[in-house]
Formats: C-alpha cells, structure tokens, sequence
C-alpha cells in the first residue's frame, strides 16, 4: 500500500469532523472527504474500511476530545461546581462540533472497542462528579442517564432549532439543570 505523503488516520479525521460539521454527518461521504483532502477516494482505504469504519472512528475521535474536554472542566471541582461545569462544557461541544458530536450519538459502543473505551472513560468522570451525593451504584447511573438526557436533549432541539420561544437558551438550560440538582440534593 503507497500512502500519500502527509496523509494519515489522524489528518484523515480532522478532515473528516470539519466535513461533517460544516455540512452534517449524513453528508458526510468518501467522495467529499476524498475532495477535502486532495486525493482520490481508493486512497482513502489505506486509512479505513469503508463508510461505516470512517463513521466510527470519527465516533472515538469525537469520544475522545470530549472526554478530554469535560475532564479538564471538572478537574478540582465536586458537587454542583462539577455538574455545571460538564454540563457547560458538554454543551458547547455540541454547539462548536455539531457533525462531530452527531457522530458521538449515532454511533453504536458494542461495535467498536475504541468507542467503548472512551465511553466507559466519560462514565467514570460522570460517576466521579456524582459520588458526593450519595446516591448508591444504580441511583447513580439512574442519574447519569438522566443528566444525559437533559443535556443531549437541549443539545439535539437546539441544532435542530426546536425551542422556538423568546426565551434565553441558557437561561433554561440552568433553570432546569438547577431543578435537577436540588432533586439531587433531596434525594441525597
């Protein structure tokens, strides 16, 4: 296999990311990627397996930086501090990485160990923030999936422009998160 000077996976998914931000991952294709990069499409293969192998590596390298990214958000934090801070943190993530966090969702863990990795990573962080509260193992991952939901939620309504009303995102987005920590704290 002749590889391209300069071309390799990891030049290939930041291509790929930018692609898929700029125009969703649904459009995200070989073809396009191919146009990005400056070379033909059956170059590509020295790199992935195809579509679906691009798709989830796009998945881990997504996983990746936002596991970096809410680690360094919540480094020295507990409690409330930490809950807020990932939270910020995850959402503008969503907001400066739409494809690539389109990626994140869409992208099954049981099928890609890497994936799995990384996902296990930012359930360690979110059980870790957690921990304060007391809540026992299964009232904890009840709590993560929850916390999740809430932020995957406004996310997913907010690129999909779905709040229509006149009222500051953020705004809401704290109102509820702090609706969400005093349950936390009662049911501590």
């Amino acid at each position: 296999m002749v590889r391209r000077l300069g071309l390799d996976r990891e030049t290939l998914l930041i291509a790929a990311a930018e692609l898929a931000d700029e125009a969703g991952l649904d459009n995200l294709t070989l073809s396009a990627l191919a146009q990005k990069l400056g070379v033909r499409s059956p170059s590509l293969y020295n790199h992935v397996n195809g579509l679906p192998d691009l798709r989830s590596a796009l998945a881990a390298f997504c996983m990746q930086h936002l596991v970096d990214l809410i680690r360094d958000a919540v480094i020295g934090k507990s409690g409330e501090e930490a809950i807020l801070s990932l939270s910020s943190s995850y959402l503008a993530f969503a907001r400066q990485r739409p494809g690539l966090y389109e990626a994140f969702y869409k992208t099954d863990a049981s099928e890609s160990p890497e994936v799995a990795k990384f996902g296990e990573q930012l359930l360690n962080i979110f059980i870790r923030i957690l921990e304060p509260y007391g809540l026992g193992e299964q009232n904890t991952l009840h709590t993560i999936r929850g916390l999740r939901s809430l932020l995957h939620g406004f996310a997913s309504l907010e690129q999909n422009k779905g709040f229509r009303m006149q009222l500051d995102f953020d705004e809401s987005l704290n109102f509820v998160l702090r609706a969400f920590l005093k349950g936390l704290e009662s049911g501590a």
